[in-house]
């Protein structure tokens, strides 16, 4: 058996970390808006709606970000986008059965508290004007807690927002220096503090593992502030290094990245000091109070995931606004123009900004049921997974099987003649596993790096 740090080592490689399954790098510019109007024309009854709006703009640049954002301190860029905004949800609306509501509702960026307040509650306004939301619907936003006042937490909650979301990515002075986001524990602790005052009935927080300067020392002292502050979920992100997609990410000197032995130590820590604390860890990066409604998900095999990552509402259409925004019904995916000029131009000509896009074939559903399984339930019953696809499983995915040896070999699944487990040791390596699925990688003649490094 090899040590944990030669397993890191040897499983650290470039791949997908299946918010959607194909990838988006497998989406393809064939597909457009009358695609996208007959996808949205195709009667669902027994699904409801997910509304997503994307948000852009920040103060400044954080340079570990990976997101579709625009660092600008001109407010008035905001302006003829809110109005492009409005424009798509209006067509939108228009191609979807009026009829369906929404159980989800998410605002990301960026910084979608970027907005004032009086601009939260006039895009808040609008999704209410082309959308319903059902009662007790799940209604979050991203937070940034710099920049952001007890105002703009109020004008959420009074929108109708139950849950936040802030960023921290990690307490230590060294650390923030190095990706420019420096925030205070007072800054994190006070806003806090003020959604809690404000009733938001669910807070989680992001950290980042991986990023420069980062040792298990100082990350740990972190992991000891944010267990204090007792958030209700917790998304300890990998960092991804990709400065080949995202240019700024070359600020970023890589001699100051972790090697392989303490990115191990820094996922040791975390694991060790949330369990400790008492969270659950959902699988990945997600972890929760064992009351959380992820927790009781995972138990009953309902678990999913998207874009937005972990989530218990498998049976909705995502419905997302904005520039670089991915929507996807049951068997399509549509992503729109990731550029905010041609984005708010084509929405100006027809209402839509379809850039790219896939419709799935029967295989691609398959692999994709079989991929969110393992990162979902942590473990696929062949025979179960065989009835529900009406396929001899150990027939259709002998390649898989085959791709999955030696993780098994390394203790990190266990392959058995009538299912595959996850093991403790396997649940950082998710990633991997799933890959073993994925018939496009298999497929791929390109040597083209397209994912960050999967550990």
């Amino acid at each position: 058996m090899q040590t944990p740090t030669a397993l890191l080592q040897k499983y650290s490689v470039p791949g997908p970390r299946y918010t959607s399954y194909p990838t988006a790098p497998y989406f393809h510019t064939g597909f457009g808006e009358a695609d996208w109007a007959d996808a949205l024309a195709v009667p669902a009854p027994d699904r409801g709606l997910s509304l997503y709006a994307h948000i852009p703009f920040c103060d400044s640049l954080c340079y570990y970000c990976g997101c579709n954002m625009v660092a600008t301190r001109d407010y008035s860029k905001t302006q003829p986008y809110l109005v492009a905004l409005e424009q798509e949800m209006a067509r939108t609306a228009q191609l979807v059965d009026s009829k369906r509501v929404a159980h989800q509702l998410h605002w990301g960026g960026g910084t979608p508290t970027y907005l004032n307040p009086d601009d939260i509650r006039r895009l808040m306004a609008m999704m209410r004007k082309y959308f319903t939301l059902a009662p007790g619907a799940e209604v979050s936003c991203e937070v940034d807690p710099r920049e952001l006042t007890f105002e703009h937490l109020a004008a959420l909650r009074e929108a109708g927002f139950n849950r936040l979301s802030f960023g921290v990515q990690d307490m230590d002075p060294d650390v923030q220096q190095a990706v420019n986001r420096i925030q205070s524990e007072f800054l994190i602790r006070q806003v806090i503090d003020w959604s809690r005052e404000l009733g938001f009935s669910s807070i989680n927080l992001d950290l980042i593992v991986g990023l420069p300067k980062q040792t298990v020392e100082s990350f740990r002292r972190t992991l000891e502030r944010v267990a204090v502050w007792s958030p209700d979920r917790l998304a300890v992100f990998s960092y991804a290094h990709v400065p080949w997609l995202k240019k700024h990410q070359n600020l970023i000197n890589e001699a100051d990245l972790p090697d392989s032995a303490t990115r191990f130590g820094l996922q040791q820590a975390v694991n060790e000091m949330l369990g400790a604390a008492g969270y659950v860890n959902i699988g990945l990066d997600h972890f929760a109070r064992p009351d959380d409604e992820l927790v009781r998900a995972q138990q009953n095999k309902t678990l999913w995931r998207n874009f937005q990552g972990y989530t218990t509402h498998k049976d909705c259409d995502i419905l997302a606004f904005g520039v670089s925004s991915i929507s996807q019904t049951a068997d399509v995916y549509m992503q729109n123009d990731k550029n905010l000029k041609r984005y708010q131009d084509r929405v100006a000509k027809t209402g839509l900004a379809v850039e790219r896009g896939l419709k799935l074939a029967r295989d691609d559903l398959i692999r994709r049921d079989a991929i969110t399984r393992v990162m979902c339930d942590l473990e696929l019953d062949y025979a179960a997974f065989g009835r529900e696809w009406n396929i001899a499983f150990t027939d259709y995915f002998a390649d898989a099987l085959a791709d999955l040896r030696p993780l098994a070999d390394d203790g990190l699944v266990e392959v058995g003649p009538g299912r595959i487990s996850v093991t403790p040791s396997g649940r950082l390596f998710l990633r991997n596993i799933g890959m073993c699925f994925d018939r496009y990688l298999k497929d791929a003649a390109s040597d083209k790096p397209r994912y960050s490094r999967t550990a």
